[in-house]
């Protein structure tokens, strides 16, 4: 038992620095978009098509729930504290490393953009594809949407039910 709980403990450590790291990372990006891109017209990356471009979101994704930043951060919490659980009961197998790393991923795009809705009060975006019109973003909703949509995939194509049994109390029927 004793080898099991130092092994959880290391797998637990390597969600905890990877996700620290992406934090890092995104709060760089955000602050470096505070000081070079703030108050100025966007630099254009690709003509008509990718641009930086300073945004305060008051809201969460494509602007929804504007203003709602008790809710937003309670929506927050939950999703890391959820995560967190999920993280604890994984198998400690390099099967389920694809999750421990996506996990980890999701936990810091939520975390970096509540540290910006509880410091700032909004979360600051600036990648703006201009072509398609798509709403601005920042670092940490990409690490958001693309490990999410990852998740779904090896969900739905890779892992067995019965492998995921693990995760949840109780059995679950998937014969009904």
């Amino acid at each position: 038992m004793r080898k099991e709980m130092k092994t959880k403990l290391l797998w637990l450590l390597g969600d905890f620095v990877l996700a620290t790291f992406l934090i890092f990372l995104d709060q760089w990006t955000k602050s470096m978009a505070l000081t070079r891109l703030k108050g100025k017209a966007p630099y254009i990356l690709w003509k008509n098509i990718f641009e930086l471009d300073y945004l305060e979101n008051r809201g969460s994704a494509f602007g929804l729930f504007q203003n709602q930043k008790i809710f937003l951060l309670l929506v927050g919490v939950f999703f890391v504290v959820l995560i967190t659980w999920l993280l604890i009961r994984m198998p400690n197998v390099k099967r389920f490393l694809p999750l421990h790393f996506l996990g980890a991923a999701i936990m810091a795009g939520g975390i970096g953009n509540m540290i910006d809705r509880f410091i700032r009060g909004y979360v600051v975006d600036f990648f703006s594809f201009v072509l398609i019109h798509f709403p601005v973003f920042n670092v940490a909703d990409v690490y958001i949407t693309v490990s999410t949509f990852a998740l779904a995939v090896l969900l739905i194509f890779v892992y067995k039910d019965e492998e995921l049994q693990v995760l949840w109390p109780g059995k679950l029927d998937t014969k009904k």
